[in-house]
């Protein structure tokens, strides 16, 4: 057995192929004329093939790079003081950010990927649901060591579309049902209370829903996932045509001193009053540093 796990390993760590879909090459207009104003303007990209991992980075799967690299995420490291101006160093502990109904968001000491709900929380039972609280050097660490990279913007919306060029959503062109909903997201008066019509307060495990024409599961709803490109409102008056990977910097104007990457695909707390954020051509940002209770990712393969 001790052989076989070995062989395993050494497979995932040289990049294998192992249940990720061949997206093939095309050419999309990247972008809504009626979204948000950093989703303009639409413009023509095109991508050659990759591959794209079928589903989010579990649980089960990070627990493995831990296990392998005994690697510590951000969430779960000391903070430094200098960072931190005028906090007294009690407060200075480990933790990250949780959201619950009826609060909002709130810095939730001994939060991570294993408590992503707080100390009390545990993944012991959700080790097929996507990992949470990692932030981008966090992911970017598991996709070096899988022998794999975070997925450009530009592949993630393609790869999200489903080979429906014009698709709205992941699942196509029909509206967010209320009853069967096609994918895992906040049903109710966000954010006050969940309706939990879908069966999940917070995350679903991965496949709960229908894959999209790729056979690609989650792209809509469930977690927000990390992409390679650093954010910018601009970025698409400036994007290059072929195969692009975003803007050289980050520029955030609500927060202009942060440096953010560029986060894809909306989450359990999407709602259909509220950020939409499930549209494949919806654009969300985070802090690079950060991890949430709501944020994972997936990896891709450029084809060669």
């Amino acid at each position: 057995m001790a052989a076989i796990a070995l062989i395993l390993n050494l497979t995932l760590v040289a990049g294998s192929h192992m249940d990720m879909v061949l997206i093939p090459s095309g050419t999309f207009q990247m972008g809504s004329s009626s979204g948000l104003p950093d989703e303009q303007p639409v413009h023509q990209v095109r991508v050659s093939g990759f591959w794209m991992d079928r589903h989010d980075v579990t649980n089960q799967q990070f627990e493995s790079f831990v296990s392998a690299t005994h690697y510590k995420t951000i969430a779960e490291r000391p903070l430094n003081p200098k960072n931190f101006p005028g906090v007294p160093k009690s407060k200075l502990v480990p933790g990250a950010l949780v959201f619950t109904d009826g609060k909002g968001w709130d810095y939730v000491p001994g939060a991570s990927w294993r408590h992503p709900q707080g100390p009390n929380s545990s993944i012991k039972a959700k080790m097929n649901h996507p990992v949470v609280q990692v932030a981008w050097d966090d992911a970017v660490a598991y996709a070096k060591w899988a022998g794999k990279s975070l997925p450009t913007e530009a592949q993630f919306e393609y790869a999200a579309r489903g080979g429906k060029t014009k698709a709205k959503y992941a699942w196509g062109y029909a509206a967010l049902r209320t009853k069967l909903p096609q994918a895992n997201t906040y049903q109710g008066n966000f954010p006050q209370h969940n309706d939990n019509t879908d069966g999940y307060a917070l995350t679903s495990p991965v496949g709960s829903f229908p894959a999209n024409g790729y056979g690609l599961f989650d792209m809509s709803g469930n977690v927000w996932q990390w992409c390679l490109d650093w954010y910018r409102p601009d970025a698409y008056a400036h994007s290059a045509k072929l195969n692009p990977t975003g803007p050289k910097d980050s520029y955030d104007p609500d927060e202009p001193g942060a440096k953010k990457h560029v986060v894809r695909g909306g989450s359990f707390l999407c709602a259909d009053c509220y950020c939409k954020g499930y549209r494949v051509t919806a654009r969300m940002k985070s802090s690079a540093d950060t991890g949430l209770c709501h944020t994972g990712f997936r990896c891709v393969i450029n084809s060669k």
